[in-house]
C-alpha cells in the first residue's frame, strides 16, 4: 500500500500535529515520544519553532527548518486516526 501524500499540518496543543492526508485521511500524531528516541527533537519544545509545522512542498513530510522534518510514513503509520 502506498501512503498519501500530506495535504495540511496544524499544530496542536501539548506537541500534537493534526495531519491531513490528500485522500481525507485525517491523524493526531505526537511528537514527544521522538524527544526520547532521537535528541534532534528536543528543539521541538519550544513551542515558537513547534507551531511553524508545515508540509513539505511535495507533501512528503512535515518539516519546521532546515534541520528537523518527519516523513509521512512515520506520521501514517504512527498516527492515531480522528
Amino acid at each position: 500500500m502506498s501512503v498519501p501524500k500530506i495535504k495540511s499540518v496544524e499544530p496542536l496543543e501539548d506537541m500534537v500535529l493534526l495531519v491531513i492526508f490528500d485522500n481525507g485521511v485525517k491523524k493526531k500524531y505526537d511528537i514527544k515520544p521522538l524527544i526520547f528516541r532521537f535528541p534532534v527533537f528536543k528543539d521541538l519544545e519550544n513551542r515558537s519553532l513547534f507551531r511553524l509545522a508545515r508540509a513539505d512542498c511535495g507533501g512528503c513530510g512535515v518539516v519546521w527548518n532546515d534541520d528537523l522534518d518527519l516523513s509521512r510514513y512515520e506520521i501514517w503509520a504512527n498516527g492515531v486516526n480522528v
